[in-house]
């Protein structure tokens, strides 16, 4: 057991700092996040890019996705049963279940396709409008990742609310 007074392993850092590099990437990522954003309840948002982000190993984006549905009023528990979701399902809607599932068929394409009964899952619980939302959510989240795991960014110092991706 660790106690407060073992030290911790030093902070590794950034590979680079690529948002000072391609501020016009960054700024464009910005824009193409918020307008994923529309139309799609908060809540189940950040339940999207928290297993995204499980899923990808993206230390960074689980800080700041974490931090930020603590925030606004998520669970601990859930946020904890998020990575063995399919065995603790009784904590999340139907709808939930399609979103985080259709997440994990377009973060893992590993048979090169999303399943027709994932995508036919979340066609029931989303209105076209919703459901295209959400495909852009997850898509935005996993390049997210993919910035965040790659330039090795630095969790542990995200502020909720101050930086939204």
């Amino acid at each position: 057991m660790t106690t407060t007074n073992e030290a911790k392993a030093p902070e590794h850092t950034p590979r680079i700092r690529w948002t000072e590099h391609a501020p016009d990437v960054y700024k464009a990522m910005v824009r193409l996040d918020q307008a994923s954003r529309k139309h799609l309840d908060p809540a189940l948002l950040e339940l999207v890019k928290i297993r995204a982000s499980q899923i990808n190993h993206c230390a960074f984006c689980l800080d700041m996705h974490s931090k930020d549905a603590l925030a606004a009023g998520e669970s601990v528990e859930r946020i904890v049963q998020l990575s063995a979701w399919e065995e603790s399902q009784h904590f999340y809607t139907e709808k939930e279940i399609a979103a985080i599932e259709l997440t994990e068929a377009m973060t893992v394409l590993t048979d090169g396709f999303v399943p027709d009964e994932v995508f036919e899952k979340a066609a029931k619980h989303f209105d076209e409008t919703e459901l295209s939302h959400l495909i852009s959510a997850i898509t935005v989240i996993n390049a997210w990742n993919r910035f965040g795991v790659t330039a090795r960014l630095v969790p542990g110092h995200y502020t909720p609310g101050s930086l939204k991706h």
